[in-house]
């Protein structure tokens, strides 16, 4: 059966809204406000937008800028928040945008993004369908164009969490975007929160992205439709909090009274505290 989340007409919508999103958030900015911290650290609001910009240049087959003389050279390997070769990839592009301006910034937002949407509507199914590689390695360029929107979804949060509004964390993009992250989170379970085999661990999603998630741990953690026995654990939490510890953008111990758990809490609670997978 054909991901519905996968169709290239679609989800090539939904990534050129999500670019919309994230412009409509940090259109009326001051160069202040563009310089706020986000969750993401060492990076600024308009750090988070520039690495969107580096990630769809370098899909446009672009290398960053010079390095402008006028600015200290980085060593990004030093840089904490700097953990492996695609942190680094990310961190220059960043770094040698940094000198702008907010407003030419978003300037050039606008124009890689368009751009973007023309390379996009050129592809046939053939192109969206033929292996590429990709940060969660080889893949068809439709699954990797997911991973896109999920990024650029996160990033929306980011941003919106750091300026302190709120967005619409429901509807379509959020849920392909919510696909991408889901179809992670078995290995995630058995991986870093250690359940044993046997385990099953539901998680109750409440919020905009509500669903119940049922996990089996077996020789591999899957997804089922259902347990012939109740759950080992349950896990409740919103759909929010969930993807921002996936996205180890906080911490289950920062939001106690904000995760539920029936039965097993102890395996619950570890799961929990483990979730972040993105970082």
């Amino acid at each position: 059966m054909t991901d519905p989340t996968l169709e290239r007409i679609g989800l090539t919508a939904r990534l050129s809204e999500q670019w919309d999103a994230i412009a409509a958030l940090v259109a009326d900015l001051d160069e202040t406000r563009w310089r706020t911290p986000s969750p993401l650290p060492g990076w600024t609001v308009f750090d988070v937008v520039a690495h969107v910009i580096g990630t769809e240049s370098w899909l446009l087959g672009e290398k960053p800028p010079a390095q402008d003389p006028a600015q200290p050279n980085v060593d990004v390997r030093t840089l904490p928040h700097v953990r492996h070769e695609t942190a680094v990839f990310n961190e220059i592009w960043v770094q040698r945008l940094r000198p702008l301006s907010g407003v030419r910034l978003l300037e050039l937002f606008g124009e890689v993004t368009e751009r973007r949407r023309k390379a996009l509507a050129a592809f046939g199914d053939t192109e969206w369908q033929a292996e590429t590689p990709s940060p969660i390695g080889p893949t068809s360029y439709g699954r990797f164009m997911r991973v896109r929107l999920f990024d650029c979804w996160m990033h929306e949060l980011d941003i919106a969490d750091a300026l302190g509004v709120r967005v619409d964390e429901g509807g379509p993009r959020a849920e392909s975007a919510f696909a991408e992250f889901a179809g992670s989170i078995p290995r995630v379970v058995v991986k870093l929160g250690k359940a044993p085999a046997g385990s099953r661990v539901t998680f109750a999603v409440t919020g905009p992205l509500a669903r119940n998630l049922h996990i089996q741990v077996a020789d591999r953690a899957a997804y089922v439709p259902a347990f012939d026995e109740p759950a080992t654990v349950e896990i409740r939490l919103d759909s929010g909090l969930f993807v921002r510890l996936g996205g180890g953008r906080s911490t289950a111990d920062d939001h106690r009274g904000e995760i539920e758990y029936t039965g097993d809490a102890e395996l619950g609670s570890r799961i929990a505290r483990n979730l972040a997978f993105t970082f």
